[in-house]
């Protein structure tokens, strides 16, 4: 087993221990909202937003973007198990800021191995095979990042599966102070109707 595995499986079997009676907590969450956020490993939720278990339901994807399957799990999260208030949360220092879509795609149709960044810009190994299938997907980069927790909000607002009387809030968060930045217009963007 990997060293990962085995902390994993060890962290596991200590929480188990300690689970109680989590097993009961209810399918919808208890306060009814969902975020919609990054897996930026420095962000976490739960602490940001004093969430414990059972609390909130947490998207979470590259860039917290309004991806189709973003949009998916948020229309679940209201139509089967009743949140009735919305986050999208962007971050600080975001590795989607760092290149496009042609970027990416270079770098997979040179080689399938981790690529490396420098001052200069991303690189790859170049130890093949690489694939041209990236050519396909919108990988949902960001230029701007406030004014891409506003085009999320909009986006999320104006999907005809998301009721109008939902809101849904825009925040960065700050990864150098652990602050949420409220992004006004996104917030007035999906404000309820």
């Amino acid at each position: 087993m990997s060293q990962v595995l085995d902390e994993v499986l060890s962290a596991n079997r200590d929480y188990a221990a300690q689970f109680g009676d989590k097993g009961n907590l209810p399918m919808p969450p208890g306060r009814h909202f969902a975020i919609l956020t990054c897996m930026d490993a420095r962000l976490d939720p739960a602490q940001y937003a004093g969430l414990a278990e059972g609390d909130a339901h947490v998207i979470r994807n590259a860039g917290g973007r309004a991806s189709d399957d973003a949009i998916r799990s948020l229309v679940i999260s209201y139509k089967l198990l009743g949140t009735r208030e919305w986050f999208v949360i962007h971050h600080t220092d975001c590795g989607m800021e760092t290149f496009s879509d042609e970027i990416m795609r270079g770098l997979l149709a040179s080689s399938l191995k981790t690529a490396s960044v420098d001052a200069s810009g991303w690189h790859d190994s170049g130890d093949g095979p690489g694939s041209t299938e990236g050519n396909y997907i919108d990988w949902l980069t960001i230029k701007d990042n406030p004014q891409s927790v506003v085009e999320d909000v909009a986006r999320i607002r104006n999907h005809p599966l998301v009721p109008g009387d939902i809101p849904i809030y825009g925040y960065i968060y700050d990864v150098r102070s652990g602050t949420l930045m409220e992004v006004p217009e996104a917030t007035a963007a999906g404000k309820a109707r």
